[in-house]
């Protein structure tokens, strides 16, 4: 818990009680939902909550003004029931959540580029998978900001609300490329075979920027390292190395334009060697992919698991002080007539100047338009939304 949250905690108390209940979203069969809340301070999440409707919903907030507020995506029929066997389980929302955290390659610390970055990765989860190949129909989806550092996609699709555990694994699996035969899929007429051909090329355009030295090596060879340790946590993976030093190695084979044209010839020669070429394909594999996290951990667990919770619409998140919001799919692609900006219509708080000492180095921050690069214990001025949300990251304290 950050330091000095009480200040925030008071915050957050006018911004709930300056709305009315009508004002307040809730979702689909409010009644069969569970609600938890994270208070402030440090104690134990308040779960196994269950409201009517927005008036006792409206109640509670402003009686309790919570760090942070979830509900299930699950419906029950009991969801006040305190044993998790015992709520009667109805069915699920299935959700995909894309958090920056997982990205190869980006620093959390670097925000604006983070989020950029995981807004393009939330936009190709829905153009190339979720749209295309599963055939989820935009009506049934809503499109929301995580508040923090990433995205979700909720899927009310009534058809498929009683999928259990091991179906929504093997949507995970396939979008996480979890399963495919690489070098098979490049010699077929498949969404999967075009993935990989441009995979293919991209990771040959960065190798040869890491052979070839110069300015963005070392960030590259991160980015690649990123993906590989990422994808080395899938149970179905098996890799001889993770190391830098054989990236660098492959970097170095691929310059050969003999290598390539014959793995282009034939993509199931070892053109690259015992130890580098398994690397190679899973770094095509790894390109062609949506970044989900690492096997059995958050992102795809909010897939896999039934009975999971999720930050609900209109909220506060408590580790940044922006604002769970949501808006239309098409404004997902940043490339987009109207790409939503999630470091604008996100912010709840005015522009009240608080002078903030940064607890970090190297730390980039911007909201509301305001942009700040900081170094440990430098002490700014800053608007009160900035300021804010550096203080709940713990990257800065107020400097009174």
């Amino acid at each position: 818990m950050a330091e000095g949250w009480s200040r925030f905690a008071l915050r957050f108390s006018e911004y709930y009680g300056a709305k009315t209940p009508e004002q307040l979203w809730t979702p689909p069969r409010l009644r069969n939902r569970e609600w938890m809340f994270v208070p402030w301070g440090g104690a134990p999440p308040d779960r196994h909550r269950a409201f009517s409707d927005k008036t006792e919903l409206h109640s509670y907030l402003t009686s309790r003004t919570p760090h942070s507020c979830f509900h299930s995506t699950a419906y029950y029929r009991d969801p006040l029931n305190r044993k998790m066997s015992e709520k009667g389980w109805l069915g699920a929302d299935l959700i995909f959540d894309l958090d920056g955290d997982h990205l190869p390659g980006v620093s959390d610390t670097d925000f604006p580029s983070m989020i950029e970055t995981i807004q393009e990765q939330a936009w190709r989860l829905w153009s190339e998978f979720l749209h295309p190949e599963f055939g989820f129909k935009e009506e049934y989806v809503q499109t929301t900001f995580s508040g923090h550092r990433g995205f979700h996609i909720h899927v009310r699709d009534p058809s498929l609300m009683h999928l259990d555990s091991n179906a929504r694994r093997e949507i995970v699996n396939y979008i996480r490329g979890d399963g495919i035969d690489i070098q098979s899929a490049l010699s077929s007429n498949s969404s999967w075979g075009e993935r990989a051909i441009s995979g293919m090329d991209a990771v040959l355009h960065k190798l040869h920027s890491i052979a070839s030295g110069g300015p963005q090596k070392k960030a590259i060879v991160d980015e690649l390292h990123g993906i590989l340790t990422t994808r080395a946590k899938s149970p179905k993976v098996q890799l001889p190395s993770t190391a830098r030093s054989r990236i660098t190695e492959l970097a170095e084979l691929a310059e050969s334009g003999d290598r390539v044209d014959r793995l282009r010839e034939d993509h199931k020669l070892s053109v690259f060697g015992e130890y580098c070429t398994p690397i190679f394909w899973e770094l095509v594999k790894g390109d062609s992919s949506v970044v989900m996290g690492a096997a059995g951990e958050t992102d795809e667990a909010v897939t896999v698991d039934t009975k999971r919770v999720i930050r609900w619409v209109g909220s506060l998140h408590g580790k940044s002080g922006l604002r769970v919001t949501e808006f239309p799919l098409e404004r997902l692609d940043p490339e987009g007539v109207n790409p939503f900006d999630p470091l604008k219509e996100t912010v709840a708080f005015g522009s009240t100047r608080t002078r903030i000492r940064s607890l970090r180095d190297d730390v980039v921050a911007e909201i509301a338009d305001e942009r700040v690069s900081l170094s440990d214990g430098q002490v700014v001025e800053v608007g009160e939304s900035l300021a804010m949300f550096l203080c709940l990251k713990g990257w800065a304290e107020l400097a009174i």
